[in-house]
């Protein structure tokens, strides 16, 4: 065959895709990708595709880039939740509240709350699905990445083999393996002086509790309820309830070293103990208690490199505080598919990149820096959050109410077609 047919033939090819990482961003790039005609192939470290964690806020932002996926949000146990409140821990007395109701109309979708598990398994199903749009992904468990060559677009894993393609996505997380290839040097992270206790409570078992029954049905609205320590007005502490009895209580850091389970339930309660009987009872019936550290990450000021482009963690790690870490990454995912659609293998690919990041970085960028922010204190980043800020009237995020609009009301692909029709 002649070289100018084989480069003809090439030009309407499907781009070659390997995507890092089987976690929430790199599946629901794998789905978009793959929905936009491309061959994906995904190396995921663990022996096994799963998720671990507790429940996560979908917020419309992130809701709006699933529905375009065709997620089942039913298949995936999604509940709406209609309320954001912040009550006294002390006295369960409401202190603030924002309705979400109407979320729909305000933002074109509504707020949800799904378990991590549950999220995962459904981006699982429509990225393998053989009745899917387009091929299918091809899963590989126990696949690490160990080297990454961005120029030659090629990845060798820990096992020997190596492998080319011409897109490379980073997905690999916090503890990204692909990073390196795109930057040089890394600034470390900051240590928040915070941790995070983190558990799932059964609804059954809680509600054979007669007061802990009444609080669920009486008290508890069917949304987010940042319980608030109004008691230490020095340190941060406060505790958050989802729609599926999830909690997370942010506290300031203990010694958990060489600490086992039960020691950390333990510090959890001697943490909260001053908090409402109720609450404190629901604390003695959890399990399976985890702690994590809270780490600052400072936006980075590249993306991609070469055939490299990192997402989700991989990209911009965040704090809990707005629970906009998952939905960030699905932004990041809906992106990617939408502005690489029809874009064929031999094609200049950077030009689309470059849209990404223009689409993504400065906007993931205030979104995580909003994320070590205190709701109601988001005036303390004002400056930082303007190096970020896009628009005529660069306007930032200055209360709570200013920075749901930001977050909520953010129409990522909107924002792709946007860039594609200045194209």
């Amino acid at each position: 065959m002649a070289a100018g047919t084989i480069q003809k033939v090439k030009d309407t090819q499907p781009l070659k895709i390997i995507v890092a990482g089987a976690g929430i961003a790199g599946l629901c790039a794998a789905v978009s990708l793959r929905q936009a005609g491309h061959t994906v192939e995904i190396f995921e470290k663990s022996k096994f595709a799963t998720e671990i964690g507790a429940a996560l806020a979908l917020s419309p932002n992130g809701v709006r880039v699933l529905r375009s996926l065709g997620f089942c949000f039913e298949r995936a146990q999604a509940r709406r939740m209609s309320v954001w409140e912040s009550v006294n821990g002390t006295d369960l007395k409401r202190i603030s509240a924002m309705d979400f109701k109407d979320a729909e109309d305000r933002y074109g979708a509504p707020f949800m709350a799904v378990h991590r598990v549950d999220l995962h398994k459904e981006l699982l199903r429509l990225a393998l699905d053989e009745g899917g749009k387009g091929q299918p992904a091809l899963l590989k468990l126990d696949k690490a990445v160990e080297t990454v060559h961005p120029v030659e677009g090629r990845v060798e894993l820990v096992d020997g083999t190596a492998h080319s393609a011409d897109l490379i996505i980073a997905a690999d997380g916090l503890h990204s393996v692909v990073r390196s290839a795109v930057m040089q040097a890394e600034a470390s992270p900051t240590h928040s002086g915070l941790s995070a206790f983190r558990f799932l409570a059964s609804t059954e078992l809680l509600k054979k509790d007669e007061s802990i029954k009444k609080l669920l049905n009486d008290w508890k609205v069917p949304g987010a309820t940042i319980l608030a320590d109004t008691t230490d007005t020095v340190n941060e502490r406060h505790m958050v309830c989802g729609n599926v009895q999830n909690f997370v209580g942010i506290h300031p850091t203990r010694d958990a070293t060489h600490v086992m389970p039960e020691s950390m339930k333990d510090g959890m309660i001697q943490e909260f103990g001053h908090f409402h009987p109720d609450i404190v009872k629901i604390l003695r019936a959890s399990e399976d208690v985890k702690c994590w550290p809270l780490f600052i990450h400072e936006p980075i000021s590249e993306w991609r490199y070469g055939k490299v482009v990192l997402i989700g963690d991989a990209a911009h790690p965040m704090l809990p505080f707005g629970g906009q870490g998952s939905n960030q990454a699905i932004e990041d995912g809906g992106a990617l598919g939408y502005l690489l659609k029809g874009v064929a293998a031999g094609a200049d690919t950077v030009n689309r990149l470059k849209m990404f990041e223009e689409v993504r970085r400065n906007r993931a960028s205030r979104v995580q820096i909003l994320s070590k922010t205190r709701i109601g204190n988001e005036k303390d980043v004002e400056s930082q959050l303007k190096k970020f800020a896009e628009g005529d009237d660069k306007r930032v995020p200055g209360s709570f109410p200013e920075r749901i609009e930001h977050d909520f009301g953010f129409n990522v692909l909107g924002r792709c077609e946007e860039i594609l029709g200045r194209a």
